[in-house]
């Protein structure tokens, strides 16, 4: 059994980390509302861009010169991943269900003989992959110095993204991240970016049809990179409030966990107490009694 020393010792130790996780706990909740209201504001925009798109699409897929981001190579060899994580740990499982997602991504790929390209995004992806897939990793994009997330971020990731696409290094390129469904809950997500998939369909197929000019191919040209862009910030946003999210409920169960510790550690420091005040007690008395 431990002495009072160090069970005391323990004890303010435990304390001390549950205020740091207290603390930790009340800057997510206050980081996370900010970016919960940024990412559902962004959806309703991407959710339309999508169908607009899914709409145009459907008057230019079949035309031989609809844009490549559209149609594709005609092949599906070469891979690219992007797998977007966070800067920072701490956070529960959020990292690890995204890593996760690719890895059995990447693993099927390898396994149907296609090359596989890697592009992480926050460091914590990176630490998790490098290992395994080291190999397969083609560039890292550091978002540590970002203090507010913007368009321009995804910007740039995007234009590499197209670069090298129009340079012919892969066929299909697929981002990871988490989407965002409410604190204790993050939906782990592989979206392909190249070439384009539509999924709001729905209002493509039941509204009204137009005439574009210039055509759906010149528009589609000029739009399909946009949309890559916007795809790449929604994941990102959506990435930003699940890790708080997931910072939230993982600081929450720790501050918990804290407690319950101090708890034992408290009824085992007050039981040692008192068996040393009754051994004391019991010396005294044989003492008292030997004179």
């Amino acid at each position: 059994m431990a002495n009072l020393k160090d069970l005391k010792t323990r004890i303010d130790s435990v304390k001390s980390t549950r205020k740091i996780t207290q603390a930790m706990q009340m800057v997510a909740a206050a980081k996370l509302r900010r970016a919960q209201d940024t990412a559902e504001a962004a959806r309703p925009y991407a959710e339309r861009m999508d169908a607009v798109l899914g709409n145009l699409a459907k008057g230019a897929s079949n035309n031989s010169s609809a844009p490549l981001l559209l149609t594709g190579t005609g092949k599906e060899d070469t891979h690219l991943l992007i797998v977007a994580t966070s800067e920072r740990g701490l956070c529960g499982g959020f990292n690890s269900t995204i890593v996760k997602l690719a890895r059995a991504k990447i693993d099927e790929l390898l396994g149907e003989g296609k090359t596989v390209k890697i592009i992480t995004v926050g460091k914590k992806g990176r630490e998790q992959m490098r290992r395994e897939y080291g190999e397969y990793m083609i560039e890292h994009v550091d978002m540590s110095e970002v203090k507010t997330l913007g368009y321009e971020n995804a910007h740039g990731i995007a234009s590499d993204i197209l670069t090298r696409f129009d340079a012919g290094e892969f066929d299909v390129a697929t981002i990871f991240f988490n989407t965002f469904k409410n604190v204790v809950e993050q939906i782990p997500t592989a979206q392909q970016l190249i070439p384009a998939v539509f999924e709001n369909t729905d209002e493509a197929d039941t509204a009204t049809h137009y005439e574009y000019e210039p055509d759906e191919n010149q528009i589609l040209a000029d739009l399909l990179p946009r949309s890559i862009a916007t795809q790449i910030f929604t994941a990102l946003l959506e990435n930003g409030a699940s890790e708080q999210g997931a910072r939230m409920s993982a600081m929450d169960n720790a501050t918990r966990n804290a407690g319950d510790m101090i708890d034992k550690l408290t009824i085992e420091f007050n039981r040692s107490r008192q068996a040393a005040i009754t051994n004391e007690l019991i010396e005294i008395i044989s003492g008292a009694e030997a004179l």
